[in-house]
C-alpha cells in the first residue's frame, strides 16, 4: 500500500492532472483520514480526581475523551459539560464503566475510581482489549496486584499506573545521579506525611441520594448499607474500600523509596500507631511509622495526617548515603548535602501531571517505555499492603521476597486478598 501511495504522488507529481481540483480534494481526504486515524479515545472513569484526567488528556494532541463515566451524575454531567467545551468530538456521559468497554473503537480507559476499583476494572479493560491508566495505589490487596500484573501480560495491554512523580524531570534525574553515586552508597530513606485532617464522625443511615448509584458504586465490593459519611472521599478510612493514608500518599512516598534504593520486595515490615485524634467511624491509623527491611538498607514512612507539625521543615522523602543525603520535597526539586549538613546543590521546576498522562499516551501510538509500568509500580504497593497487613494483625510481617509470600504468619497472610460480591470476582 505505500509503494502504491508513493507511485501514485510521483506520478501526480509530474502530470498535469496532479494540480486538479479533484487531486487537491483527495490529498486532503487522504490527509484527513490519516489523522483520524491517528486520534486516540479514551474513556475516563471516577469524576472526582478523574476530573484531572480530563482536563489532562484534553491538553495532548490528537487524544480525544470518548467517555466521562461516573456512578454520580451530577459528576458526570460536569465531567460532560467540561469535555464539550474542550473539544470538538463527541462525548457521551456514562454510569456503568462495562458499557464503554463494549466500544471496538475505543483505545484505552482512565480509572480514578476509589481503591477497591482499581484492580477489577483494569482487569475487565485487558479484557476488553483497551490499554489502563490506573490512578494509585492499583490493587485493593496484594491478590490483586498480582491478577492485574497478570492481565496485563496475557492481554498485552499497556497499563500505567497515576504515581506520576515518575515522570517528573527533576525527579527522574535525581534517581539517576542516586544510582550514579552522587551521595555514596545509598544505605537508607525516610519519608514524611503531614496534614490536617479532621473527624470524619460517625456515619448514620441515610436515604441513597437520587444522583447516586449506590449498588454500581459499590461493584466489586461485597454490599454494605448506605450511611451518610462514606461518600464521596472517607472510604478511604474504611478497610474495606480503601487502605488508609498508606495506600493514598503512602505509596507516593514509597515509590520513590523504592526506586531511589534500588530494591524490589522488603525482607521485614512493621507498622505502629492508631487511630489517636479522633472518636469517629475512621479505622485506619492517623498517625504511625512504618520500617521495611531490605536486608542491606531501609525505608521509613512517618505518619501524621491529623496535625502538620508546622514547626518542622520535613522534606517528602530523604536518601541517605555514606557521601552525603538527597531530599525532595513533594514537588518537582531535589537537594543534595554534604554529610556535614552542607548545602551543595539544589534544583526545582514547576510540577505538572501531563508528562505522565503523555508517556502513557505515546506507549500506546510508539511502543515508549512506560514511566510506572503495572507489574514494577504494584512492587512499591506491594509495600503498603505488607504495612497495612502488620498494622491490622498487630505484628511484624515476614516476607520471601523470591516466593512473593509471607511467612510463619497466617493472621497477616489471611489479608493477602479479600472476598468479593458474587459475580464480581476478578478473573483472568
Amino acid at each position: 500500500m505505500k509503494n502504491s501511495t508513493l507511485n501514485r504522488r510521483r506520478f501526480l507529481q509530474h502530470s498535469a492532472a496532479g494540480v486538479t481540483a479533484a487531486a487537491l480534494a483527495r490529498r486532503h481526504s487522504l490527509r484527513a483520514a490519516n489523522q483520524a486515524a491517528n486520534k486516540l479515545r479514551v474513556g475516563v472513569m471516577g469524576l472526582g480526581r478523574g476530573m484531572a484526567h480530563v482536563n489532562n488528556y484534553l491538553k495532548i494532541s490528537d487524544v480525544e475523551v470518548a467517555y466521562v463515566c461516573d456512578v454520580d451524575d451530577n459528576r458526570t454531567a460536569n465531567g460532560l459539560s467540561v469535555v464539550t467545551k474542550g473539544q470538538t468530538a463527541s462525548c457521551r456521559g456514562i454510569t456503568d464503566l462495562r458499557r464503554m468497554l463494549d466500544d471496538p473503537h475505543l483505545d484505552a480507559i482512565s480509572i480514578a475510581a476509589p481503591n477497591f476499583w482499581h484492580a477489577p476494572a483494569t482487569i475487565l479493560g485487558c479484557q476488553a482489549g483497551k490499554h489502563v491508566y490506573v490512578e494509585k495505589p492499583g490493587s485493593h490487596n496484594a491478590a490483586e496486584g498480582t491478577l492485574m500484573v497478570a492481565a496485563a501480560r496475557k492481554h498485552k495491554r499497556h497499563v500505567q499506573m497515576g504515581n506520576q512523580r515518575r515522570s517528573y524531570p527533576l525527579i527522574i534525574e535525581a534517581m539517576q545521579r542516586l544510582h550514579e553515586g552522587v551521595i555514596g552508597r545509598v544505605q537508607a530513606s525516610r519519608s514524611f506525611y503531614n496534614s490536617s485532617r479532621g473527624s470524619i464522625g460517625k456515619g448514620k443511615p441515610a436515604p441513597i441520594p437520587k444522583h447516586l448509584n449506590y449498588d454500581l458504586w459499590q461493584g466489586p465490593a461485597p454490599v454494605r448499607p448506605y450511611k451518610d459519611n462514606l461518600i464521596p472521599y472517607n472510604w478511604h478510612w474504611h478497610w474495606h474500600y480503601g487502605g488508609g493514608e498508606m495506600a493514598n500518599n503512602g505509596v507516593h512516598a514509597l515509590d520513590l523509596a523504592r526506586w531511589g534504593l534500588g530494591v524490589d520486595p522488603p525482607q521485614r515490615v512493621t507498622y505502629g500507631g492508631g487511630r489517636y485524634h479522633f472518636d469517629d467511624d475512621q479505622e485506619t491509623p492517623d498517625t504511625g511509622m512504618a520500617t521495611f527491611d531490605f536486608g542491606h538498607c531501609n525505608a521509613m514512612w512517618d505518619q501524621s495526617s491529623c496535625n502538620p507539625r508546622k514547626h518542622e521543615k520535613l522534606p517528602f522523602v530523604v536518601f541517605y548515603g555514606d557521601k552525603g543525603i538527597l531530599s525532595m520535597t513533594t514537588g518537582n526539586n531535589y537537594t543534595i548535602h554534604d554529610p556535614a549538613g552542607k548545602e551543595l546543590e539544589t534544583k526545582s521546576q514547576p510540577t505538572s501531571d501531563i508528562p505522565h498522562f503523555t508517556n502513557f499516551v505515546n506507549a500506546i501510538r510508539n511502543g515508549e517505555k512506560l514511566n510506572s509500568e503495572i507489574g514494577d509500580a504494584q512492587v512499591s504497593t506491594l509495600l503498603c499492603h505488607l504495612a497495612n497487613m502488620a498494622w491490622r494483625s498487630s505484628s511484624t510481617v515476614d516476607f520471601d521476597p523470591a516466593k512473593r509470600r509471607i511467612i510463619g504468619n497466617p493472621e497477616a497472610a489471611k489479608l493477602w486478598a479479600r472476598e468479593y460480591r458474587p459475580g464480581w470476582e476478578p478473573q483472568v
